[in-house]
């Protein structure tokens, strides 16, 4: 719970008092003006009397997470940010002027004040819609939780991460270490998407590729980006202890973790660890703030899906500090033949009714190739929503995107698929997993084929009839006849294979 102090009580800071006084967490006021002090304490506002600028009476407060000092005079505030620097050197101040600033006063607020601010309308304005903020408290919660781990931080990626998963990782392990906490940034599976590996390359992001029997031994704490549960999606084990998850997707389940931050009206979890950047104070690596604004850009569909205000502030923020020639390299890669391959295979082979198209691409060798080929589907005249789907030994990867108001796909696709696999996604773009276990059983290559044939009319028509009935009713045809073909595996969450 966030403790505000505030030293001094004076014209520009009376409103301030007022509104904090409404928000969660606890407050004092500290002020020498012994009527104000009785007019707050009738209005059931916690103050005490006492001269903010000397260091005996700060020393008498408990450690607070905000400092305001709002006195009328300069040379009090100074004397009272002085005091509280050096009494609370890890809190985070907020501090006025004052109506007779010099250079030398303005040179030392500077020095001290994690901000500073001179109108009376800037500081109420500041304070009520910055310092006071859910953001900001968070911030303070997550600076705590880091401060409390003994050891070494793995910032876990989702399994195969994109580009918004890759740059909450690196921006999370940076701000771990500004705190004195050493972290790696890590994932498991690979990064085979071409923007993505041009992502990482161009930008020289550190990241730690985890084998699936790699020993976690080293690491003391464990902190979770871009989804919210250890064993969906990534492949911790379900039961490991989580310090941090950090999210903007709906969680589908109970969410471990010590400190948790679901932003589900953020198109990225990008835009929150933009924030937290922010708020730490570190200033933005070009390397840092161009991964960070691609994982928005991508995430959000170039600022046109589930997007929000968050995003474009994050976006503007993090622009002057990107690369932009770098950018352009990320985003304009050239592709590779087995891409080509799976997306001409996806146009030959759909099948269409009414604007939706499914099309199977047949054994695939690289899985993020179906998201792209489903992208390129998206682009023909008539069609509103696709699905591709390939095979990879005894897995089936389906990739989905829909520009149809009247269609979920994340719903649709666990109509669909939950009783034979696995899935999960957004309105507008989801993915699911199937295991075919007989496959593992098939002698020869006509015995696979078969098999392989039932497998795309079984996934075809599941899809068609759950887009008919749409999300919510159960799905009639194939549910019984056909489920001996699969086993269940791990959930999706968004990742590249979506």
């Amino acid at each position: 719970m966030c403790f505000r102090l505030v030293l001094g009580c004076g014209s520009v800071c009376r409103g301030v008092i007022d509104h904090l006084a409404e928000r969660d967490g606890r407050l004092l006021v500290v002020t020498d003006d012994a009527g104000v002090v009785e007019t707050l304490r009738d209005e059931s506002i916690p103050a005490r009397d006492g001269d903010p600028s000397d260091p005996a009476t700060v020393a008498a407060v408990d450690q607070p997470d905000v400092i305001f000092v709002g006195s009328d005079r300069t040379d009090v505030n100074r004397a009272a940010l002085e005091a509280a620097r050096d009494r609370f050197p890890g809190a985070a101040i907020v501090a006025y002027l004052g109506g007779n600033a010099t250079a030398a006063d303005r040179e030392r607020f500077d020095a001290l004040a994690d901000r500073v601010v001179g109108p009376a309308s800037a500081l109420s304005e500041w304070v009520l819609a910055e310092a006071a903020s859910p953001s900001a408290e968070s911030a303070i919660e997550l600076r705590d939780q880091l401060s409390g781990i003994d050891g070494r931080l793995a910032v876990m990626a989702h399994d195969n991460p994109d580009p918004d998963a890759i740059a909450s990782a690196v921006a999370l392990a940076d701000i771990a270490e500004s705190v004195g906490v050493p972290a790696d940034a890590c994932y498991f599976g690979d990064i085979s998407h071409q923007e993505n590996r041009a992502m990482v390359n161009l930008l020289e992001l550190d990241l730690r590729n985890l084998g699936p029997t790699e020993s976690l031994e080293e690491y003391s704490a464990f902190a979770l980006v871009d989804h919210s549960r250890p064993g969906v999606n990534d492949q911790l084990p379900t039961e490991l202890h989580v310090d941090i998850v950090i999210d903007h997707h709906p969680p589908r389940g109970p969410v471990p973790g010590e400190f948790v931050d679901l932003r589900q009206g953020a198109g990225a979890t990008s835009t929150v660890l933009t924030e937290y950047v922010e708020r730490f104070d570190l200033g933005f690596d070009p390397s840092t703030a161009t991964a960070l604004l691609y994982g928005i850009r991508v995430d959000t569909n170039d600022f046109t899906r589930e997007v929000s205000p968050a995003d474009f502030r994050a976006a503007s923020v993090l622009s002057p500090h990107a690369d932009a020639s770098v950018l352009r390299q990320i985003e304009q890669p050239s592709l590779e033949g087995d891409t080509l391959e799976t997306i001409a295979r996806a146009i030959k082979n759909r099948i269409q009714r009414d604007s939706v198209a499914v099309a199977s691409v047949g054994r695939i060798g690289d899985r993020d190739a179906l998201p792209q080929a489903a992208d390129q589907l998206l682009a023909m005249e008539g069609v509103e929503t696709t699905l591709v789907f390939g095979f990879n030994d005894q897995m089936v990867y389906v990739s989905a995107r829909s520009r149809a108001a009247d269609v979920d796909l994340g719903e649709t696709l666990r109509d669909a698929f939950d009783r034979i696999g696995s899935a999960g996604g957004h309105a507008d773009m989801a993915g699911a997993q199937l295991e075919i276990g007989i496959l593992g059983s098939a002698d020869d290559e006509a015995e696979i084929e078969s098999i392989v044939s039932v497998v795309e009319e079984v996934i075809t028509n599941r899809f068609f009839e759950a887009i008919e009935t749409r999300p919510g009713v159960p799905v009639g045809a194939y549910t019984q006849t056909s489920e001996w073909l699969f086993t269940k595996r791990g959930e999706p969450d968004g990742g590249e294979s979506a």
